[in-house]
């Protein structure tokens, strides 16, 4: 019967939608998958090419994107797919989120396309999972306060896993430029924070939120760096998910400033540590260089990737009032591997619509 079954399927595709991929999730270690993924990502197990990437104008002459992210992971999943992201900054202003996207699993021999699944919600799942996985990889003190700084789509996942995982977890103090988006967002999460013992607190500022914190997650669309060293009390942990917000003065002074993965922080001139890269005032993790650049400024070496330190090939926290900077970038290979998860789920759950290819 199981081969029929498997024999009736071979020329569809699994098709999981937001729903399908919230409830399959549910029953998935996914802080645990990421963190299996970082294992062999530092072992040198995975294959990460540069992503596409397309920017052009809209019709209404806004400016938008579409990124494809494929990727590979060997290890036990020894799977490939990608991930299609696209993304308008104006579409919050008409209800509709600012990215969204489709997820693609690859039959591990034929490597035609098994799954499609909505891509979004998987997308801001693993940035959660890697801060998740950060908190748990650099702890120090216990986690009794978080800082977010926005409070969008990524904001509402970070609260929702580390409600869950944090067991010390009070407070969450959350700053964003609009009240109507926090309001919008403790909707969302109060029956879960309630059920936890958390309180979800609105400050004034984004300095307010961050000096009491000791995990600090900006989540915002800045482009402009506005956190300074001295907002950030010992032994805090700042996860840079949104990349530009802290100031160099951060990169230079914390104890640990480590990467997802190094080639892709590098290469991206948009954003703060490319940039500082391409001003000479960062060195990679194994790059040889004098400590002062060719013009006598000072330059920071990035201490390591997530994954050396996962495998413990590089230290991590040393110290209880270490200052840690954690950069992800964000990697494909973490969306494939979440996706490789939740499509064996749904096999196991069935769960989905079959479509005829």
């Amino acid at each position: 019967m199981e081969a029929c079954l498997m024999a009736s399927r071979e020329d569809k595709i699994l098709y999981l939608s937001r729903r399908d991929v919230e409830s399959v999730c549910e029953g998935i270690d996914v802080v645990g998958a990421i963190r299996d993924l970082f294992r062999l990502h530092g072992s040198g197990q995975t294959v990460l090419p540069e992503e596409a990437y397309l920017g052009w104008k809209n019709d209404l002459g806004e400016q938008v994107r579409s990124l494809n992210m494929p990727g590979y992971v060997g290890g036990s999943l020894n799977i490939a797919g990608t991930k299609i992201i696209n993304g308008n900054i104006a579409n919050p202003s008409r209800g509709l989120p600012r990215a969204s996207g489709l997820t693609m699993v690859y039959d591990k021999t034929s490597v035609r396309i098994n799954c499609v699944m909505e891509g979004a919600y998987l997308s801001s799942l693993r940035t959660a999972c890697v801060t998740a996985l950060s908190a748990d990889v650099f702890k120090g003190r216990e986690i009794e306060q978080v800082a977010v700084i926005g409070a969008g789509v990524l904001a509402q996942a970070h609260i929702e896993l580390l409600a869950k995982r944090l067991p010390h977890l009070s407070s969450i103090r959350i700053f964003d430029i609009s009240s109507e988006r926090i309001a919008s967002l403790r909707a969302e999460v109060s029956a879960l924070l309630q059920a936890k013992g958390v309180e979800l607190r609105e400050t004034a500022t984004a300095e307010e939120a961050i000096r009491a914190a000791q995990l600090i997650i900006p989540a915002t669309t800045t482009t402009s760096g506005y956190i300074p060293f001295a907002w950030l009390q010992p032994g805090a942990i700042l996860v840079n998910i949104s990349l530009d917000d802290p100031l160099p003065e951060v990169v230079f002074k914390a104890a640990k400033v480590v990467v997802d993965d190094w080639k892709l922080v590098k290469d991206d001139p948009r954003r703060l540590i490319g940039r500082m890269y391409r001003a000479g005032q960062i060195i990679g993790p194994d790059e040889p260089a004098d400590e002062q650049s060719a013009e006598g400024q000072q330059r920071r070496r990035i201490d390591a990737e997530l994954g050396e330190v996962v495998a413990g090939k590089k230290e991590g926290r040393q110290h209880l009032d270490d200052i840690i900077l954690m950069n992800p970038f964000g990697m494909s290979i973490e969306d494939v591997t979440l996706a490789a998860h939740v499509y064996q789920k749904a096999l196991e759950m069935n769960i989905g619509v079959w479509l005829e290819r």
